[in-house]
């Protein structure tokens, strides 16, 4: 393969137009061209980004290396199974699919052809959770808070493929333990699926994670608390703040007697251009994406129990 990754879009809405936006700046991928069902959108973007605009994702089979697949959840397994069995790297915005057994497919597809998955998990390339690395070590309770005003685009899915899948994702990579029990309970409140969501995950090693996520709150919070044997670590994501408070055997005095407190503060940084730009070296060097199809179907298969709970428990109220 050449320098250059030939790369393409598929989706240019919202997130899509993103993703294009940065292929297009970076000097290691040539943006071949952009797909959408709205063909005007996708001409004036590739106009923009000096490329070319298609109505339909079959046009751009082997003419690129790799794509980012950004349409909507229900069509991710198509699309990517498309561009799989052409020989084509993918990089599929999360969740992976919307069922496992599509997930599975996908995964086993691309390791029978040699090629790459790389699934959108955006808060891996969070400098928040890449600072992290080296501080977290085996957490025995976390607590995480993910609520988000009320957008409209998200919400044809329930918030916990939505929002809490990213947290789930985190969680998974911090844990590295197997899940043996969940308990959830959500509620639609405006949507047509589950907006505000609760879950407590129970590992094999004895951690337990009690994740909430909202996308109908009256601001925005971001934050994950973790507790381990040699301290308490804080994240606050929209600050861009990290408490870390451990044990340092100094007298009974300050705040936490025995305790020392450092905060820290991470500079602003470009999630998603870190994210495109570590699938790019991936494609180029063909080495295992951080984020992998595998770990994507890990964090859907939590989500889809936790969503399978509410459900099951928003029928018993209804019956009663």
């Amino acid at each position: 393969m050449n320098d250059q990754v030939r790369v393409g879009v598929i989706g240019v809405g919202y997130l899509g137009r993103f993703h294009a936006e940065k292929y297009a700046a970076m000097a290691e991928a040539e943006l071949v061209g952009l797909v959408d069902v709205d063909i005007a959108r996708a001409n004036d973007l590739a106009a923009k980004l000096g490329t070319k605009g298609y109505k339909d994702y079959n046009q751009l089979i082997g003419k690129v290396d790799a794509v980012s697949i950004v349409v909507p959840t229900a069509a991710h397994y198509e699309v990517s199974r498309a561009f799989l069995e052409n020989d084509t790297d993918v990089l599929i915005e999360k969740p992976i699919t919307s069922r496992l057994e599509e997930a599975d497919e996908l995964i086993e597809l691309a390791e029978s052809r040699g090629l790459l998955i790389q699934v959108g998990h955006l808060e891996r390339f969070n400098p928040a959770v890449t600072a992290l690395d080296g501080i977290v070590k085996q957490p025995m309770f976390i607590e995480s808070h993910r609520l988000s005003t009320f957008k409209a685009r998200g919400t044809d899915v329930s918030v916990v493929l939505d929002l809490m899948i990213h947290d789930i994702d985190i969680i998974l990579n911090f844990v590295k333990s197997a899940v043996t029990s969940i308990h959830a309970a959500g509620i639609s409140v405006i949507s047509d699926h589950v907006d505000i969501a609760n879950a407590r995950l129970e590992f094999a090693n004895g951690c337990v994670a009690n994740v909430t996520a909202s996308r109908i709150s009256a601001k925005d919070q971001r934050k994950i608390r973790l507790f381990q044997k040699d301290g308490y670590i804080s994240v606050d994501f929209a600050n861009r703040e990290i408490t870390i408070i451990r044990p340092d055997g100094s007298a009974a005095e300050g705040v936490i007697p025995g305790m020392q407190i450092n905060q820290l503060c991470f500079t602003k940084a470009d999630a998603l251009q870190d994210e495109i730009k570590s699938f790019l070296r991936a494609v180029r060097l063909r080495r295992v994406p951080e984020v992998t199809g595998q770990m994507g179907r890990d964090a859907l298969k939590i989500a889809l129990s936790i969503m399978d709970q509410i459900r099951v428990e928003t029928s018993r109220r209804g019956i009663q």
